[in-house]
Order: structure tokens, then sequence, then C-alpha cells
């Protein structure tokens, strides 16, 4: 049994030494056009085992979507449609799904051109598709090449854009890629060739001329690191050779070794010191894994079986060629406070909820369990310090408890005082010494602000008033500043008004400036860096997509910052000093959608991860917020 040494796998894990592995299998024929999703180990051997989901019903047959997406997507786009009267063709669907859970694809969107046969690669940030063979029908042979190359942003949905051309229309060809170049080799013109086509993944245009592999291949698949591309197999010569070219430079394939098995219609991944090749023909279905090191030149050995011999499968994983540069910087194996965590509490889910979970800010991801509240509430305010996240009040029924939660270790929630009134909805802002809780409702709406002394225990005291009574606001902090904004003000109508105070002194409100519309339920907390606050989403009267900001310093109205991938409200939105991450909400139905944006630019906001429940009023405490800067 091995014995980790805890500091150097610390070490070893922070240095993106040890890296994810899961690999993946999916789609193909058994000889019926199966959706199925298999698993496996890429630093170990064995037999791939069922992920627990399938692609979507219209993606199965041999359409390939290989080494397609990020560390915590993975994109199949295209295929064959299940044979099904009157007619069966090529697929436009893209699918994705999450490789730490387990269940169904989901629609990402659709290609520009309906087509099988493509391949696609990826780096963590855009999934590219080159080629393919267009039909509907039978028969299969009425159909064309398509020198189409299509591209998708990994962290959003939609369907695809238009990126450039192969330097032929083609079907049945490799692909392999490094961070910032996409390579596609070989496949099928009218006849098969070797030539190998480039492209600069950041930036669109036509593919370039890279060279030719050893021998002219079709129906291989490629992987490699994000170094080395290598492809194997196909239907040409002696087809269990495999080729190898370095992806950074021009030239020519060279013979890296042999499969286990000649074999075409196979699949292929990798991370980045270990390549597995899955199915095949040869000429009967296969169900033989082969794997072998990257680095070195040989034979590759044998790692395992597919659950079904199969052909036409595709192979992602999340680790593959392209990620190498742009996996993100995992967190420390010992909490640092300050490093980023997001604690994200309560909720209307669709009753109110106890649970807390916990997004990482500087790294994209779903959020995981920490621990629970002391009740099941919704709408509670938060503050929080650099140690330690305060939910005060919330709604089931309407309560004054405070409870505290300690951000070093997963756990639950403690007593930690009483609010001056009972109410929900308030806004939360803090510093690393106090926190405020402002507005409200608790019967009636009302303008008190609380304050407490994060770092001890007691009940709130009394800060000032809000400059009117108010229901749903939403609040952020710098350092010296606390900024409170929208809401329903006073007679349940939704508000413009946005007001501050410092946070080390009490009193009342003062008049900031306005939102750009007036706007209600925002239920945000803690949004801002130590210079600008992010307000996001709401109803405006329906439900807005929209985000603003205001600079913290100063005093002025709202401006247009960009738009949610949704519009909702409802929103928990948190942040450290660079990053703000908005969750869930509510767009007529309750979301698990947890969206992104970099603080001091502007722009619509992208993708993140997925809340743990579908929820709307769900409360963000994080350690790093602007108002803990400095």
């Amino acid at each position: 049994m091995a014995i980790w040494k805890i500091k150097e796998r610390n070490d070893l894990v922070r240095a993106n030494e040890v890296r994810g592995s899961r690999g993946f299998f999916m789609g193909g024929t058994t000889p019926s056009a199966v959706s199925d999703i298999y698993q496996l180990d890429i630093t170990s051997t064995g037999n791939a085992v069922d992920f627990g989901g399938n692609l979507q019903g219209e993606q199965k047959g041999a359409g390939k979507g290989c080494n397609a997406g990020s560390a915590i997507r993975i994109i199949y786009g295209g295929g064959s449609t299940a044979p099904a009267a009157p007619a069966n063709g090529a697929s436009t669907q893209i699918s994705y799904f999450t490789p730490i859970h387990s269940g169904n694809a989901s629609d990402f969107g659709d290609l520009t051109l309906r087509r099988t046969s493509l391949v696609s690669l990826s780096n963590n940030t855009r999934a590219l598709f080159g080629g393919g063979y267009d039909y509907a029908g039978a028969p299969a042979s009425s159909g064309t090449n398509k020198n189409i190359i299509d591209f998708i942003t990994i962290q959003s949905l939609g369907n695809a854009v238009d990126f450039g051309d192969l330097q032929q229309a083609k079907q049945n060809n490799a692909s392999v890629a490094s961070t910032t170049r996409g390579v596609w080799a070989g496949g099928h013109i009218g006849s098969t060739i070797n030539q190998i086509d480039f492209v600069t993944i950041a930036s669109a245009g036509n593919a370039a001329d890279f060279g030719d592999l050893s021998a002219v291949s079709e129906s291989f698949a490629g992987s490699g690191s994000n170094i080395k591309g290598i492809v194997g197999g196909g239907n040409q010569g002696p087809y269990a050779g495999m080729d190898v070219i370095t992806i950074a430079s021009t030239g020519g394939g060279t013979d890296f070794g042999d499969l286990t098995q000649a074999r075409r219609d196979l699949g292929s991944t990798s991370n980045q010191i270990r390549q597995v090749f899955g199915g095949g023909a040869a000429p009967g279905l296969s169900n033989v894994i082969d794997f072998l090191q990257i680095a070195s030149l040989g034979n590759a050995s044998d790692f395992g079986d597919l659950a079904a011999a199969t052909r036409g499968n595709a192979g992602s994983s999340v680790s593959h060629n392209g990620l190498e540069l742009g996996l993100p910087q995992r967190p420390s194996v010992t909490y640092m406070p300050g490093s980023g965590r997001m604690l994200h509490a309560a909720g209307q889910a669709p009753a109110d909820t106890q649970s807390i979970g916990i997004f990482h800010i500087p790294t994209l991801g779903n959020e995981s369990d920490f621990g629970d509240l002391l009740a099941a509430i919704e709408s509670p305010a938060g503050n929080s310090s650099h140690t330690r996240a305060l939910y005060t009040g919330g709604d089931n029924p309407n309560t004054d408890v405070i409870a505290s939660v300690e951000m070093q270790s997963r756990g639950n929630a403690a007593d930690f005082g009483n609010l001056t009134v009972a109410r929900r909805s308030s806004g939360g802002a803090s510093n690393s010494t106090r926190g405020l809780t402002a507005a409200g409702y608790g019967g009636s709406k009302t303008n008190i602000i609380d304050y407490v002394t994060i770092a001890t225990t007691g009940n709130a005291a009394d800060f000032g008033d809000c400059t009117q009574t108010n229901n749903g606001i939403c609040g952020f902090s710098s350092p010296t500043r606390a900024v409170f904004g929208g809401g329903e003000a006073p007679a349940d109508d939704a508000t413009n008004v946005i007001m501050y105070v410092t946070i080390a002194s009490t009193g009342d409100a003062t008049d900031f400036g306005d939102l750009l519309a007036a706007s209600s339920n925002m239920h945000a907390s803690g949004c801002s860096s130590d210079i600008r606050g992010i307000f996001c989403g709401g109803l405006v009267p329906s439900n807005s997509n929209v985000i603003q900001y205001s600079t913290i310093a100063s005093t002025g109205n709202a401006t247009d910052f960009g738009d949610l991938t949704q519009a909702r409200y409802g929103v928990g939105a948190g942040s450290n000093n660079t990053r703000a991450v908005m969750s869930g909400g509510d767009t007529g139905s309750k979301v698990n959608t947890t969206d992104y944006v970099t603080i001091a630019s502007t722009g619509n906001a992208a993708d993140f991860g997925d809340q743990l429940l579908s929820a709307r009023q769900r409360t963000p405490a994080t350690d790093s917020h602007g108002g803990l800067q400095g």
C-alpha cells in the first residue's frame, strides 16, 4: 500500500502535477446506434464503467466529437440520428455533460450545419468542430463532405458560429490540439489522404497546411499531450500504426508504434502523460482499450475493455492535450483565509432549505456541500470576515436569529445572537470588523440598519436608518463604505434608490444615486471589489438580465455593465476582489445557473458551473470580498 507524504502531495496538487484523470468514451454502434457514456481512470488500467447517463437521444451512431471539452464540461457535437422511419441522417445537436456528476447530457445548441463523421478539439475556452459528412435519409451515399469549421465557447450555451474552413472538404479525419493550436489529420475526400491542417484556436480563420502523415489514413483517432499529438488506427495500410507530430511546429508525422489490435472507427483520449484508445472495428466490432506513454515511442499495451464492443465512439477527458496550461490552480489542501471561499446558504428550492454550499471563486466549477444552517430559511442577509460568515434573519417565519459559520472547516452553523427586529430580505454588507443588516420585511417593511462585530458573538445593535423603508434590497461594500440599492419601497413598488453609510461610524444612510431602472427582489449581497460594486438581475418589473455597477468611493448613478446568461431575480451574488459569481434565481422557474464576470471590466457574464440546488434567494458570504481588502 502506498503512503503519501502530505506536504509533498500538497505541493504536487498546488503545482498541478496531480491532475484530473477521468476519461470518457461515448456514442457509437454496437451494432445498433447507442448513446451510452462510459468512464475510466486514465492513470490506472481496468475496464470502462457506466457513467450513469446518456447523450441526447438524437446523437447516436458513428459521428465523433474527439477530445472536446474543458476541465468541467465534456462536449459532443453532431453524429448520426437514431435509425427511425421515415428517415435517418446527420445531427446538428451539440450536447454537454459535467464530468464530476453522473447524469444525462444536456442541450448546448446546434452546429451551423448537420453532419456526422466530424471530429472536434478544444482548449479550456473554445471547442472547434471540423469537417464531416452531411446526409439525410437513405442512401447515405447521397450526402457530401464538408470543409466547415464551427466553434463554441465552452462555458456558455448557444449555437456554434463559423470559424473558417479546412483546406479540403473531408470526413473521418483525426484531431489533436495544444492550448493554442488545433490540428486535423488525414480523412476521406473521395479517397483517403494524409494531409494535415492546423488553426490557431483563439482566432477565427481558414486552416493552413501543417504537413503530411507518414501514410494516408481515415477513420482513426487522435489525442496526446499539449506538446505531442498521436493519431492511431484507421482503415488504410497497417492500420494498427500510430503517427506522432509536434503540435507547435509544422511538418510530417513519424512512426510512434502500433496498437495491440489493428482497427478502424475507434476513439481516443488522454491526460498529459498517457493516451488511451478504445473500441473500433477489426473488422468485427472490438471492445479493446489500449494505452501508451506519450513521452516515449513504442507499442501500446492492454488497458482493459469497454462495456460493449463498439465502433464510431468518441473520446474525451478532463485533462486532455488542450488543457495543460488552461487547468486552474487548485486550492490549498489546508484552507487559507481569504483564498476565495464563497459559502452559499438558505433559499427556496422549492421549500425553504438549511443547506450551505461552497464555491471556490478563482476556479470554475460546481457548488459542493459544506454543511447546514440552524433551520431551513430563505432570504437571510450575508456578512463575512476573512474567517467567519454570518447569516442574519430570514423567513420561516420571519426570524431575528443570526447564525455563524467558520470558513475554515466544513460543518454546521452555530448561534451567534439576534437582530434588533425579526425580518427577511434585508441587505448585507461588511468589512473585516463589522457586519451590517439593512432594511427588510418583518410583517411590514422597515428602514432599520443593525450592526454586529463579526469576531465576537452577541446581539446586534442599532446603527441608523435607511433613506426609506425597503424590502429585497441589495448590499455590498468597500473596507470603509457600505452601499445598498433597489428593492421594494415603500408600498410594494420597485425602487431605483441607492444609499450608503460609513461602516466604522453609526448614523443614517445618505443618498448615493439611482439604479438604471427601479428593481425589486434583487436579493444579492457582497458582490464587490474594494473599488466597484455589482448589482445583478431583479424584477424591473419583469425578470431582468441587466448587470450594473457603481464606483463605491464616489456617488452617482449606476452604469451598465453587461448581461447575465439568463434574465432572473433572487440571484445570490458573491465575490473576491477580482471576480463576481452570481448564482441561482428564478426565471419563471427556479434555476441552478451560476454566472461570473470580471469586476474591473465590463461585458456579459459567462457560465461558472452549477449551484447544488435549483433555488432562488440563496445568500452568499465570502472570505475575500471588497470589504475585506487592504
